[in-house]
């Protein structure tokens, strides 16, 4: 099995995939062995800040010193140069907004995974034409779990990923699944901006316990 298709069992595997950002980098640190400690393989960094890669870099030592099961990828790519510079960072999978065929030609390269967010039929098509094994719908909350049980016959075997405003409750979590998706993003509804600037780190590893118990149940 390729890293890239080792990369994505974990997601499926998982369910979840936490995504953050935050400027301090210790914080960041903090997070990110957090989530770990409570079973997190997978983890999506988001480049939505101007220290995004150097976190990312301090991220990156800190997985290769202490976690070594865990897969760090990296969110918000939507131009080449974010995907190259990323990629000299060790990242292992490439996350974006759009459906950027370059940044997908860039992905493919390296061997990476590459998961582009889409919003309509056209772009989940496009996706597809560019190799996407796994696409975000973004913003989920947006789209609804509806649209994505209205469209799935149309894209045969495609994996799908809600990102944007899911839910941690079983009804939300249940509904997407039902739909058809393989896993989902969580973020600001997981790691909190109370998480990000009290330190709330005992609450993140037990509503990350919780989350993946949801997706377990839903499934």
């Amino acid at each position: 099995m390729s890293n890239h298709e080792t990369i994505l069992a974990g997601i499926i595997t998982q369910g979840i995939l936490p995504l953050f950002f935050y400027e301090d980098a210790e914080v960041s640190l903090q997070v990110t062995r957090t989530l770990y400690k409570a079973g997190v393989r997978a983890i999506e960094y988001t480049n939505r800040g101007p220290a995004a890669l150097e976190n990312f870099k301090v991220l990156k030592k800190a997985q290769q010193d202490e976690m070594p099961e865990l897969h760090l990828g990296i969110g918000t790519i939507k131009s080449e140069q974010e995907a190259r510079d990323f990629i000299a960072a060790g990242a292992d999978f490439i996350v974006a907004p759009i459906v950027n065929p370059a940044v997908a030609k860039i992905a493919h390269e390296h061997g990476l995974l590459w998961c582009p967010g889409c919003m309509t039929p056209t772009e989940i098509y496009t996706a597809q034409q560019n190799g996407a094994a796994l696409i975000k719908l973004f913003p989920a909350n947006i789209l609804g779990h509806s649209f994505l049980s209205s469209i799935k016959e149309l894209f045969p075997g495609q994996l799908f990923m809600p990102t944007g405003g899911v839910e941690l409750h079983i009804e939300n979590i249940s509904n997407w699944f039902k739909a058809g998706v393989c896993a989902v993003g969580l973020g600001s509804k997981l790691i909190t901006k109370d998480v990000l600037t009290k330190g709330l780190y005992d609450q993140l590893y037990n509503d990350t316990i919780k989350a993946m118990e949801l997706v377990k149940a839903a499934k």
